[in-house]
Protein backbone atom coordinates (compact mmCIF):
# COMPACT_ATOMS: atom_id res chain seq x y z
CA UNK A 1 0.00 0.00 0.00
CA UNK A 2 0.86 3.41 -0.95
CA UNK A 3 1.25 6.18 2.00
CA UNK A 4 -2.81 7.16 1.09
CA UNK A 5 -3.76 4.01 1.04
CA UNK A 6 -2.42 3.01 4.36
CA UNK A 7 -4.45 6.49 5.55
CA UNK A 8 -7.85 5.22 4.22
CA UNK A 9 -7.53 2.00 5.58
CA UNK A 10 -6.98 2.95 8.73
CA UNK A 11 -10.00 4.98 8.42
CA UNK A 12 -12.25 1.75 7.33
CA UNK A 13 -10.18 -0.29 9.94
CA UNK A 14 -11.70 2.56 12.58
CA UNK A 15 -15.14 2.74 11.18
CA UNK A 16 -16.47 0.79 9.16
CA UNK A 17 -16.41 0.63 5.11
CA UNK A 18 -17.19 4.12 3.95
CA UNK A 19 -18.85 5.80 0.82
CA UNK A 20 -17.45 5.84 -2.73
CA UNK A 21 -17.66 9.53 -2.21
CA UNK A 22 -15.73 9.60 0.61
CA UNK A 23 -13.26 7.45 -0.63
CA UNK A 24 -13.15 9.79 -4.35
CA UNK A 25 -12.58 12.69 -1.81
CA UNK A 26 -9.99 11.49 0.02
CA UNK A 27 -8.30 10.02 -2.90
CA UNK A 28 -7.91 13.26 -5.24
CA UNK A 29 -7.87 15.64 -2.42
CA UNK A 30 -6.19 14.84 0.38
CA UNK A 31 -3.93 18.11 1.24
CA UNK A 32 -0.74 15.38 1.67
CA UNK A 33 -0.93 12.97 -0.80
CA UNK A 34 -4.33 13.65 -2.58
CA UNK A 35 -3.78 13.64 -6.37
CA UNK A 36 -4.91 16.68 -7.28
CA UNK A 37 -2.99 18.10 -4.63
CA UNK A 38 0.52 16.16 -5.18
CA UNK A 39 0.42 15.18 -8.89
CA UNK A 40 1.16 16.74 -12.63
CA UNK A 41 -2.29 15.47 -14.18
CA UNK A 42 -2.75 17.26 -17.39
CA UNK A 43 -0.84 17.01 -20.53
CA UNK A 44 1.12 14.19 -22.30
CA UNK A 45 3.29 13.61 -19.15
CA UNK A 46 0.58 13.57 -17.16
CA UNK A 47 -2.26 11.07 -17.18
CA UNK A 48 -4.96 13.00 -19.61
CA UNK A 49 -5.07 15.54 -22.08
CA UNK A 50 -8.19 18.10 -21.50
CA UNK A 51 -9.15 20.22 -24.96
CA UNK A 52 -7.58 23.13 -23.89
CA UNK A 53 -4.43 20.84 -24.44
CA UNK A 54 -5.43 19.61 -27.53
CA UNK A 55 -5.45 22.72 -29.05
CA UNK A 56 -5.58 26.47 -28.72
CA UNK A 57 -8.94 26.71 -31.32
CA UNK A 58 -10.85 25.21 -28.16
CA UNK A 59 -9.69 28.72 -25.98
CA UNK A 60 -9.88 31.03 -29.08
CA UNK A 61 -13.42 30.08 -29.98
CA UNK A 62 -14.07 29.93 -26.07
CA UNK A 63 -13.09 33.26 -25.43
CA UNK A 64 -14.61 34.58 -28.80
CA UNK A 65 -18.03 33.18 -27.07
CA UNK A 66 -17.27 35.25 -24.15
CA UNK A 67 -17.47 38.51 -25.79
CA UNK A 68 -20.57 37.52 -27.56
CA UNK A 69 -22.18 36.85 -23.70
CA UNK A 70 -21.01 40.28 -22.89
CA UNK A 71 -22.24 41.62 -25.49
CA UNK A 72 -25.42 40.52 -25.18
CA UNK A 73 -25.96 40.48 -21.16
CA UNK A 74 -25.45 44.25 -21.85
CA UNK A 75 -21.65 45.24 -21.48
CA UNK A 76 -21.45 45.12 -17.97
CA UNK A 77 -18.32 46.91 -16.44
CA UNK A 78 -16.78 45.34 -14.59
CA UNK A 79 -17.34 41.76 -14.88
CA UNK A 80 -16.01 38.98 -13.63
CA UNK A 81 -14.38 36.35 -16.11
CA UNK A 82 -14.49 33.03 -13.84
CA UNK A 83 -13.22 29.94 -14.52
CA UNK A 84 -13.50 26.93 -11.80
CA UNK A 85 -10.84 24.21 -11.93
CA UNK A 86 -8.52 26.05 -14.15
CA UNK A 87 -5.82 23.38 -14.56
CA UNK A 88 -3.02 25.21 -15.54
CA UNK A 89 -4.03 28.05 -17.13
CA UNK A 90 -4.48 27.16 -20.67
CA UNK A 91 -7.99 27.65 -21.75
CA UNK A 92 -7.84 30.87 -19.55
CA UNK A 93 -4.46 32.56 -21.17
CA UNK A 94 -5.92 31.21 -24.69
CA UNK A 95 -9.47 33.06 -24.16
CA UNK A 96 -7.68 36.12 -22.76
CA UNK A 97 -5.42 36.39 -25.98
CA UNK A 98 -8.35 36.31 -27.91
CA UNK A 99 -10.35 38.95 -25.91
CA UNK A 100 -7.93 41.19 -26.16
CA UNK A 101 -7.38 40.66 -29.78
CA UNK A 102 -11.15 41.12 -31.10
CA UNK A 103 -12.29 43.08 -28.21
CA UNK A 104 -10.37 45.39 -26.28
CA UNK A 105 -13.39 47.03 -24.57
CA UNK A 106 -14.32 43.86 -23.21
CA UNK A 107 -10.59 43.26 -21.90
CA UNK A 108 -11.27 46.46 -20.15
CA UNK A 109 -13.95 45.26 -18.34
CA UNK A 110 -12.42 41.80 -17.12
CA UNK A 111 -11.15 41.13 -13.79
CA UNK A 112 -10.18 37.67 -13.66
CA UNK A 113 -11.28 35.28 -10.79
CA UNK A 114 -9.88 31.59 -10.75
CA UNK A 115 -11.86 28.82 -8.65
CA UNK A 116 -8.89 26.39 -7.45
CA UNK A 117 -8.47 24.49 -4.25
CA UNK A 118 -4.75 23.18 -4.82
CA UNK A 119 -1.79 25.83 -3.74
CA UNK A 120 -0.08 23.52 -6.27
CA UNK A 121 -2.00 23.98 -9.34
CA UNK A 122 -2.99 27.58 -8.20
CA UNK A 123 0.68 28.89 -8.70
CA UNK A 124 1.08 27.14 -12.15
CA UNK A 125 -2.13 29.04 -13.10
CA UNK A 126 0.18 32.33 -11.74
CA UNK A 127 2.60 31.61 -13.84
CA UNK A 128 0.88 31.20 -17.26
CA UNK A 129 -1.16 34.54 -16.85
CA UNK A 130 1.58 36.49 -15.12
CA UNK A 131 1.92 38.10 -18.72
CA UNK A 132 -1.71 39.60 -18.61
CA UNK A 133 -1.50 42.99 -16.94
CA UNK A 134 -5.41 42.18 -15.33
CA UNK A 135 -6.64 42.51 -12.31
CA UNK A 136 -6.00 38.20 -11.69
CA UNK A 137 -7.28 36.70 -7.93
CA UNK A 138 -7.24 32.98 -7.06
CA UNK A 139 -10.09 31.81 -4.80
CA UNK A 140 -10.84 28.28 -3.23
CA UNK A 141 -14.63 28.49 -3.33
CA UNK A 142 -17.50 29.60 -5.15
CA UNK A 143 -18.77 31.75 -2.44
CA UNK A 144 -15.63 33.70 -1.66
CA UNK A 145 -16.29 35.85 -5.57
CA UNK A 146 -17.49 39.21 -5.35
CA UNK A 147 -21.11 40.20 -5.89
CA UNK A 148 -20.52 41.00 -9.55
CA UNK A 149 -22.15 40.25 -12.82
CA UNK A 150 -19.96 37.18 -14.31
CA UNK A 151 -19.49 34.92 -16.88
CA UNK A 152 -18.30 31.27 -15.77
CA UNK A 153 -16.85 28.71 -17.45
CA UNK A 154 -16.00 25.04 -16.43
CA UNK A 155 -14.18 22.48 -18.44
CA UNK A 156 -13.89 19.11 -17.06
CA UNK A 157 -15.44 20.48 -13.48
CA UNK A 158 -18.14 18.44 -12.89
CA UNK A 159 -16.41 15.19 -13.39
CA UNK A 160 -13.81 15.89 -11.01
CA UNK A 161 -16.68 16.08 -8.37
CA UNK A 162 -17.47 12.39 -6.25
CA UNK A 163 -20.34 11.19 -6.88
CA UNK A 164 -22.25 7.82 -5.01
CA UNK A 165 -23.22 4.67 -6.26
CA UNK A 166 -26.37 2.61 -5.55
CA UNK A 167 -26.98 -1.19 -6.71
CA UNK A 168 -30.51 -2.41 -6.83
CA UNK A 169 -30.31 -6.01 -5.40
CA UNK A 170 -33.88 -7.01 -6.50
CA UNK A 171 -35.90 -5.61 -4.10
CA UNK A 172 -34.49 -2.23 -2.87
CA UNK A 173 -31.16 -0.21 -3.32
CA UNK A 174 -28.12 -0.02 -1.58
CA UNK A 175 -25.28 2.10 -1.43
CA UNK A 176 -21.83 0.50 -2.43
CA UNK A 177 -19.43 1.06 -0.57
CA UNK A 178 -15.49 0.49 -0.09
CA UNK A 179 -14.08 -1.58 2.28
CA UNK A 180 -10.94 -3.94 2.78
CA UNK A 181 -10.56 -7.32 1.55
CA UNK A 182 -8.92 -10.47 3.35
CA UNK A 183 -5.95 -10.22 1.51
CA UNK A 184 -5.80 -6.79 2.73
CA UNK A 185 -6.98 -4.97 -1.19
CA UNK A 186 -9.53 -2.11 -1.14
CA UNK A 187 -12.57 -3.93 -2.68
CA UNK A 188 -16.64 -2.74 -3.22
CA UNK A 189 -19.48 -4.40 -0.74
CA UNK A 190 -23.17 -3.52 -0.76
CA UNK A 191 -23.14 -2.01 2.78
CA UNK A 192 -26.74 -0.53 3.45
CA UNK A 193 -29.88 0.25 1.63
CA UNK A 194 -29.92 3.87 0.34
CA UNK A 195 -32.63 5.39 2.66
CA UNK A 196 -31.24 9.36 1.59
CA UNK A 197 -31.51 8.42 -1.83
CA UNK A 198 -34.50 11.12 -3.45
CA UNK A 199 -37.95 9.43 -4.51
CA UNK A 200 -37.18 11.63 -7.30
CA UNK A 201 -34.09 9.60 -8.51
CA UNK A 202 -35.95 6.55 -9.24
CA UNK A 203 -39.55 7.13 -9.75
CA UNK A 204 -41.28 5.34 -12.37
CA UNK A 205 -38.05 3.19 -12.56
CA UNK A 206 -37.96 -0.50 -13.44
CA UNK A 207 -34.88 -1.90 -12.69
CA UNK A 208 -33.87 -5.24 -13.18
CA UNK A 209 -31.43 -7.04 -10.01
CA UNK A 210 -27.63 -5.44 -10.55
CA UNK A 211 -29.04 -2.06 -12.39
CA UNK A 212 -26.09 0.61 -10.69
CA UNK A 213 -27.51 4.19 -9.85
CA UNK A 214 -25.37 7.04 -9.73
CA UNK A 215 -26.04 10.34 -7.96
CA UNK A 216 -23.95 13.01 -7.15
CA UNK A 217 -25.41 15.63 -4.28
CA UNK A 218 -22.38 17.48 -4.54
CA UNK A 219 -22.50 18.27 -7.83
CA UNK A 220 -26.16 18.96 -7.27
CA UNK A 221 -24.97 21.76 -5.16
CA UNK A 222 -22.55 23.60 -6.99
CA UNK A 223 -24.75 23.65 -9.59
CA UNK A 224 -27.36 24.89 -7.30
CA UNK A 225 -25.28 27.82 -6.16
CA UNK A 226 -23.86 28.76 -9.37
CA UNK A 227 -27.08 29.02 -10.00
CA UNK A 228 -28.57 31.45 -7.32
CA UNK A 229 -25.40 33.97 -7.92
CA UNK A 230 -25.88 34.21 -11.71
CA UNK A 231 -29.39 34.74 -10.73
CA UNK A 232 -28.71 37.77 -8.25
CA UNK A 233 -25.61 39.13 -9.91
CA UNK A 234 -26.63 38.53 -13.54
CA UNK A 235 -24.70 37.05 -15.88
CA UNK A 236 -23.71 32.81 -17.96
CA UNK A 237 -22.26 29.97 -16.83
CA UNK A 238 -20.31 27.84 -19.59
CA UNK A 239 -20.35 24.32 -18.88
CA UNK A 240 -18.29 21.43 -20.74
CA UNK A 241 -17.71 18.00 -19.33
CA UNK A 242 -18.31 14.28 -20.71
CA UNK A 243 -21.20 12.55 -20.03
CA UNK A 244 -24.95 12.17 -20.80
CA UNK A 245 -27.94 14.42 -21.43
CA UNK A 246 -30.65 12.28 -19.22
CA UNK A 247 -30.20 10.34 -16.61
CA UNK A 248 -29.89 6.90 -16.66
CA UNK A 249 -28.46 3.18 -15.11
CA UNK A 250 -24.81 2.30 -15.24
CA UNK A 251 -21.46 2.10 -13.99
CA UNK A 252 -19.37 5.14 -15.57
CA UNK A 253 -16.98 5.29 -12.44
CA UNK A 254 -13.49 4.71 -13.94
CA UNK A 255 -9.90 5.89 -13.32
CA UNK A 256 -6.94 6.78 -15.29
CA UNK A 257 -3.14 6.33 -14.91
CA UNK A 258 -0.68 7.41 -17.62
CA UNK A 259 -3.22 8.10 -20.11
CA UNK A 260 -4.94 4.47 -19.60
CA UNK A 261 -7.75 3.32 -17.77
CA UNK A 262 -6.54 1.74 -14.20
CA UNK A 263 -8.69 -0.13 -11.07
CA UNK A 264 -10.46 2.61 -8.80
CA UNK A 265 -8.94 1.22 -6.15
CA UNK A 266 -5.96 0.58 -6.97
CA UNK A 267 -2.78 3.39 -5.96
CA UNK A 268 -4.77 6.29 -4.72
CA UNK A 269 -3.61 9.58 -4.80
CA UNK A 270 -1.79 8.38 -8.28
CA UNK A 271 -4.44 7.85 -10.19
CA UNK A 272 -7.46 10.02 -12.05
CA UNK A 273 -10.96 9.09 -10.57
CA UNK A 274 -14.00 10.52 -12.40
CA UNK A 275 -17.30 9.41 -13.90
CA UNK A 276 -19.42 10.57 -16.48
CA UNK A 277 -21.78 13.80 -15.63
CA UNK A 278 -25.39 13.69 -15.23
CA UNK A 279 -26.47 16.94 -16.70
CA UNK A 280 -30.32 16.54 -16.19
CA UNK A 281 -29.68 17.70 -12.75
CA UNK A 282 -27.75 20.19 -13.14
CA UNK A 283 -29.78 21.99 -15.79
CA UNK A 284 -33.03 21.59 -13.47
CA UNK A 285 -30.54 23.43 -10.68
CA UNK A 286 -30.63 26.29 -12.96
CA UNK A 287 -34.19 25.85 -13.80
CA UNK A 288 -35.74 26.00 -10.79
CA UNK A 289 -33.63 28.99 -10.06
CA UNK A 290 -35.42 31.07 -12.84
CA UNK A 291 -32.28 31.24 -15.15
CA UNK A 292 -32.45 30.76 -19.09
CA UNK A 293 -31.12 27.10 -19.82
CA UNK A 294 -29.22 26.01 -23.26
CA UNK A 295 -30.18 22.39 -24.79
CA UNK A 296 -27.70 20.03 -23.88
CA UNK A 297 -25.51 19.75 -26.81
CA UNK A 298 -22.86 17.85 -27.91
CA UNK A 299 -19.12 19.41 -27.99
CA UNK A 300 -18.94 18.85 -31.73
CA UNK A 301 -22.05 20.51 -32.37
CA UNK A 302 -20.73 23.45 -30.23
CA UNK A 303 -17.71 24.00 -31.52
CA UNK A 304 -18.63 23.74 -35.27
CA UNK A 305 -21.37 26.31 -34.67
CA UNK A 306 -18.70 28.89 -33.28
CA UNK A 307 -16.42 28.10 -36.22
CA UNK A 308 -13.96 25.66 -35.87
CA UNK A 309 -13.78 24.50 -39.09
CA UNK A 310 -12.98 27.88 -40.79
CA UNK A 311 -10.85 28.70 -37.77
CA UNK A 312 -8.62 25.59 -38.33
CA UNK A 313 -8.35 26.88 -42.47
CA UNK A 314 -7.35 29.83 -41.55
CA UNK A 315 -4.53 28.68 -38.92
CA UNK A 316 -3.68 25.84 -41.77
CA UNK A 317 -3.18 28.00 -44.93
CA UNK A 318 -0.04 29.21 -44.27
CA UNK A 319 1.04 26.33 -42.82
CA UNK A 320 3.40 23.36 -44.01
CA UNK A 321 2.00 20.36 -44.74
CA UNK A 322 2.64 18.69 -41.61
CA UNK A 323 1.39 21.45 -39.12
CA UNK A 324 -1.66 21.74 -41.25
CA UNK A 325 -2.26 18.01 -40.81
CA UNK A 326 -1.94 18.34 -36.85
CA UNK A 327 -4.78 21.46 -36.78
CA UNK A 328 -6.45 19.38 -38.49
CA UNK A 329 -5.99 16.09 -36.54
CA UNK A 330 -6.75 18.65 -33.17
CA UNK A 331 -9.87 19.95 -35.10
CA UNK A 332 -10.94 16.16 -35.52
CA UNK A 333 -10.17 15.28 -32.15
CA UNK A 334 -12.51 18.58 -30.51
CA UNK A 335 -14.91 17.56 -32.78
CA UNK A 336 -14.98 14.27 -33.90
CA UNK A 337 -17.17 11.19 -33.36
CA UNK A 338 -15.37 8.26 -33.24
CA UNK A 339 -13.39 6.31 -30.70
CA UNK A 340 -10.38 8.81 -29.23
CA UNK A 341 -12.20 11.97 -30.53
CA UNK A 342 -14.09 14.33 -27.60
CA UNK A 343 -17.09 15.29 -29.96
CA UNK A 344 -19.92 12.94 -29.13
CA UNK A 345 -18.99 11.93 -25.68
CA UNK A 346 -18.24 15.42 -24.32
CA UNK A 347 -21.23 17.86 -23.63
CA UNK A 348 -22.42 21.85 -23.27
CA UNK A 349 -24.81 23.61 -21.12
CA UNK A 350 -24.92 26.77 -20.95
CA UNK A 351 -27.26 29.00 -17.98
CA UNK A 352 -27.73 32.45 -18.17
CA UNK A 353 -29.60 35.59 -16.23
CA UNK A 354 -31.50 35.89 -20.03
CA UNK A 355 -31.57 34.20 -22.71
CA UNK A 356 -28.43 34.01 -25.33
CA UNK A 357 -29.01 34.29 -29.34
CA UNK A 358 -25.77 32.35 -29.44
CA UNK A 359 -24.84 28.85 -29.07
CA UNK A 360 -25.65 26.07 -27.36
CA UNK A 361 -29.06 28.27 -27.65
CA UNK A 362 -30.48 27.64 -31.05
CA UNK A 363 -28.68 24.11 -31.19
CA UNK A 364 -29.77 20.63 -31.12
CA UNK A 365 -30.45 18.78 -28.08
CA UNK A 366 -27.60 15.68 -27.50
CA UNK A 367 -28.89 12.13 -27.32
Amino acid sequence: MNPLARKIAAVIADEGPIGLDRYWNIALFDREHGYYTSREPFGRAGDFITAPEVSQMFGELIGAWVVAAWRALGTPAPFLLVEIGPGRGTLMADMLRTIGRIAPDCMRAVAVRLVETSDRLAAVQAATLERFDLPIRRVRQVRELEATPAIIIANELFDAIAMRQFVFDGEAWRERCVTISGSGRFEFVLNRRANDLPEARVAGASPLAGAVLEWSPAREALAAELAERLALNGGAGLFIDYGHAATGFGDTLQAVHGHAFADPLDRPGECDITSHVDFAPIAAAFRDRGLAVSPVVTQGAFLLSLGLRERAEALGTPADAENRATIEAAARRLAGANKGEMGRLFKVLCASSESLSLPPFGLDAAD
